[in-house]
């Protein structure tokens, strides 16, 4: 058996345990390894695995409701477009089954132990799963250039540029959603961090707007204990798009079918308002023993060195601005997909990807809803434009990886990685300069962490952590800008 088959059979393996039990495993390795006592360790890991298949479940539940709304939306628009969405598991599928997906996880893992090591991140990131972004861009670049090396290079270098994001965002996001220990190095919502912290302070320079008191907290002041509460919205909000979705269609369906589909949408989305932040709570109760373990095992050997968990942003997404927002986005990127001149893009499958591309906003704004709608908007606006852009060879990258064209569409496209600022910058250097692409990138990436660990209190202020730009306030700029 050659190397190569190896890899291989460790991939199909990988792939076949899928991530509800893949990051247990690592998640189990990592707490042993931390001198955790084997039965916490094994109890710890389960748990963790329970709460993402619980969570999973209830983004699934999310998915199917949005995308019966948003796929009415889209047929009572009359929108024909020849870029089809095919959603993030699609994308996921070609990413891993590229040739870089076959390196992607040792190269991912080997980035972050050499990164630990000397000190460049805090983040061990065992989200081994969503390792698949980084295996995306690589195979992007391996359609536009031919070249398999150049792909693995650009996984590696945005393996490395998702530490620096889940450091950058890591203490914001620990005490906005209340996650000690926790860093999100997701490739879907770290991307437009640059974008989302100058967007807030523009927020902040606008009489009246930048006083708009709209975090959950201020909502429920202002309409009651029973409107305010995360579960009616989900079900106002349900109803609402229910109504825009469904009754064009009226005439056809008869009022009880009518009534029936938005019933259940507003239903179901109030249950997603009320079990995903459920689900958080019980994964919470699976990686606090491991937090703990963590902090006292640096502690003891490596002088009190802090060490971030990095997990998939789905932990997040259950807060109630940022389901609330994701859910006004929804109508407002349909449209966007209208009006926009020279867009191609259909939206589909994708639709329930957005609360993944605005969780990070949520700390930026401290769960101002408002702006982060606004925020949301102009990112998936910037979005179309990549998304057009990445289409050909994304599609190129499917049939390279032996994936299936859905029948009437030209090309395809993810809302989760082909609407990002990350793989068009990448493709877009590496496809015309190749391995001097590369080296920019690699430049780039040196420069803003010079720049990050010079002064990492501003810059973390600046996305959000404690004593930084709250909705309605200001905070430094970190050394050296965020760009």
């Amino acid at each position: 058996m050659s190397f190569l088959d190896f890899l291989q059979g460790v991939q199909d393996f990988l792939n076949a345990l899928g991530s509800f039990v893949l990051l247990p495993i690592f998640i189990f390795i990592f707490a042993i390894a931390l001198g955790t006592k084997l039965g916490r360790a094994f109890r710890s890991a389960v748990v963790i695995g329970v709460a993402f298949v619980g969570i999973n479940l209830v983004i699934g539940l999310m998915w199917n409701s949005l995308t019966d709304v948003s796929q009415a939306m889209v047929n009572n628009l009359g929108i024909q477009r020849d870029i089809v969405d095919v959603g993030w598991p699609s994308a996921a599928a070609i990413a891993f089954g590229s040739s870089v997906g076959l390196w992607v996880i040792p190269i991912a893992l080997a980035v972050n132990i050499v990164m630990l090591v000397l000190r460049l991140t805090k983040t061990l990131n065992v989200d081994v799963w969503n390792f698949w972004h980084f295996a995306f861009i690589g195979s992007l670049i391996v359609s536009a250039t031919g070249k398999l090396e150049l792909g693995l290079v650009a996984a590696a270098i945005m393996a490395a540029l998702m530490l620096f994001f889940a450091d950058w965002t890591a203490p914001a996001v620990q005490d906005f959603y209340n996650l000690p220990g926790i860093s999100i190095p997701h490739g879907t919502s770290s991307a437009y961090v640059p974008l989302a912290i100058p967007l807030n302070w523009v927020i902040d320079q606008i009489p009246g707007l930048r006083d708009l008191d709209a975090d959950p907290e201020a909502i429920q002041k202002t309409f009651g204990p029973t409107f305010g509460d995360p579960m009616i919205l989900g079900l106002i909000i349900g109803l609402i798009l229910g109504i825009l979705g469904f009754f064009p269609d009226i005439a056809e369906s008869g009022f009880t079918q009518f009534l029936a589909d938005v019933l259940k949408l507003g239903v179901n989305l109030a249950a997603v308002m009320v079990l995903l932040p459920r689900m958080v709570q019980i994964l919470m109760e699976g990686l606090i023993p491991i937090s703990e373990s963590a902090r006292e095992f640096m502690q003891k050997r490596a002088s009190g060195r802090e060490v971030y968990i990095g997990l998939d942003s789905a932990i997040l997404i259950g807060h109630p601005s940022v389901i609330s927002a994701s859910l006004i986005l929804v109508p407002i990127s349909i449209l966007l997909s209208v009006i926009l001149p020279g867009n191609r893009v259909i939206l589909f499958a994708d639709l329930a990807v957005i609360p993944f591309v605005v969780a990070i906003f949520a700390p930026i704004t401290r769960g101002n809803v408002v702006r982060i709608v606004i925020i949301g908007t102009v990112a998936m606006a910037v979005g179309f434009f990549f998304a057009n852009s990445l289409a050909p060879l994304m599609t190129e990258s499917a049939v390279a990886a032996n994936f299936d064209i859905p029948e009437g569409a030209a090309m395809i496209v993810s809302i989760a990685d082909g609407f990002l600022p990350t793989p068009w910058v990448f493709t877009t250097l590496v496809a015309s300069l190749q391995w001097i692409g590369l080296i920019i990138l690699i430049a780039l990436l040196a420069v803003v962490l010079f720049f990050y660990l010079r002064n990492p209190e501003g810059w973390e202020r600046a996305a959000g952590a404690p004593g930084g730009s709250a909705a309605g306030g200001e905070a430094p700029a970190p050394a050296g800008g965020t760009d």
